[in-house]
């Protein structure tokens, strides 16, 4: 019998997602009709909906759907926002926030992910996020400030460099610690150089190229 991708994915946002604790309207919405599906390998199109981080290749992988309903409520995306991605993947999380906000800039190492993450925006009817080629720990840099930057792998220790790319009252959401046991971080820019920190849930996730926990020798 043929999936029903629309009765799997109210599913998916019913069942996973609101449960744990993602009450805003506006992002169950979102997740409700982006089609998920669409954003996955040919190969894992039968497990767009379920509760698995998904292989993307170059080692990395699509969040759970629960964590990027979590992360897409705590950015409290507001219509008029601009927010920058540092990590690209399939394009799935770019085009929730780009149904959310203003615009989007999403950036990725891999050539590849952006390449075949532009025609999934297309198709989705996405037309106002931005993809770039380039790495975001050591050498990208943008133009400008953001009102929201979201990490979607892990660092060890939050770049600096990150920090300057918030507007006084923007938000950086970035999983933070050393796997198994890291940490998805809202930092929130509240002006001179001040930043509020709250941790609000634990997973694991690869980390970002250049932002890995450092070496440790056994003797």
């Amino acid at each position: 019998m043929a999936m029903n991708f629309d009765q799997a994915r109210q599913n998916m946002v019913e069942n996973q997602v609101r449960p744990w604790e993602v009450l805003d309207g506006r992002v169950l919405e979102v997740l409700g009709r982006v089609r998920r599906e669409d954003f996955v390998s040919p190969d894992h199109r039968q497990l767009a909906f379920a509760d698995l981080c998904l292989p993307i290749g170059h080692g990395e992988v699509m969040m759970k759907p629960v964590v990027e309903g979590r992360v897409l409520q705590a950015l409290a995306l507001q219509p008029e926002d601009h927010v920058l991605e540092i990590g690209t993947g399939t394009g799935f999380l770019t085009a929730c926030m780009a149904n959310l906000a203003g615009r989007v800039t999403s950036v990725d190492m891999h050539a590849d992910f952006t390449a075949a993450a532009g025609p999934r925006l297309q198709a989705a009817g996405v037309s106002n996020a931005e993809l770039v080629t380039g790495e975001a720990v050591t050498a990208w840099q943008p133009q400008g400030t953001f009102d929201a930057v979201v990490v979607t792998g892990a660092v060890h220790r939050i770049p600096d460099r990150f920090l300057g790319w918030l507007k006084p009252g923007g938000r950086l959401l970035v999983v933070r610690g050393d796997s198994p046991v890291q940490h998805v971080m809202l930092l929130t820019h509240e002006g001179n150089g001040r930043f509020r920190e709250e941790s609000l849930f634990e997973t694991d996730l690869p980390y970002l190229a250049h932002a890995e926990p450092p070496r440790r020798f056994v003797f």
